[in-house]
């Protein structure tokens, strides 16, 4: 794995922002041209919900992936999560703004609707990761920093969940992504921790 780390390393942070935020133009683009099928706004959220998500378990995955196979990804971490609130920020903005339009029904819909309550408490604890996500607050917070970004994990369980709740009848794709982010979180109990050495050990 020595030589996977070594190409990893030459590869810059900048690379992965850029190769991240492509998908979003293109998409709208597509939305706009019909090449998201006949509901558009729909199709739009949703691939945006699925990228958020689908980056999320890649930042899940970062620290097991450190432990059990030595694979060692940490300085695209950041990246990866800025990226994530980025698309579930996208996905939000489509909601409101082409979706839901009425301002009056946003609170409504919140409200009645469990799927969307979820997701918007996964976006809530989501907030305070993005706000800091900057090397001036992990200086000024110390400790409580990492302590702060523990967030990630209920957050991603209530994504995950808001997916499950949003599909129409039994999906399997919905299950597998809510199962991945489960199974990541996981493996960071201690019995899992059994497993690695303890100068391997990451927080997140």
């Amino acid at each position: 794995m020595q030589w996977v780390n070594q190409i990893l390393r030459r590869i810059p942070v900048w690379a992965v922002y850029l190769l991240g935020v492509l998908p979003a133009p293109w998409l709208f683009y597509q939305a706009l041209t019909g090449g998201l099928g006949v509901e558009p706004i729909e199709a739009l959220e949703h691939r945006y919900g699925e990228l958020a998500l689908q980056l999320l378990i890649a930042v899940l995955a970062i620290s097991p992936l450190r432990r059990f196979l030595g694979l060692n990804l940490l300085k695209f971490r950041r990246a990866l999560g800025v990226l994530t609130f980025t698309y579930v920020g996208l996905h939000l903005l489509v909601w409101l703004v082409l979706d839901v339009q009425v301002p009056s029904q946003i609170w409504a819909d919140i409200v009645k609707r469990p799927y969307i309550t979820v997701g918007m408490a996964a976006f809530v604890l989501m907030l305070p990761l993005a706000v800091t996500s900057n090397n001036l607050s992990v200086r000024k917070l110390g400790p409580r920093w990492r302590s702060l970004q523990r967030l990630v994990f209920p957050a991603a369980v209530l994504g995950g969940l808001h997916y499950v709740m949003l599909a129409k009848g039994f999906q399997i794709e919905p299950l597998v992504y809510l199962s991945l982010i489960v199974g990541l979180l996981l493996l960071r109990v201690p019995f899992a921790g059994l497993l690695t050495r303890p100068h391997e050990a990451d927080s997140a």
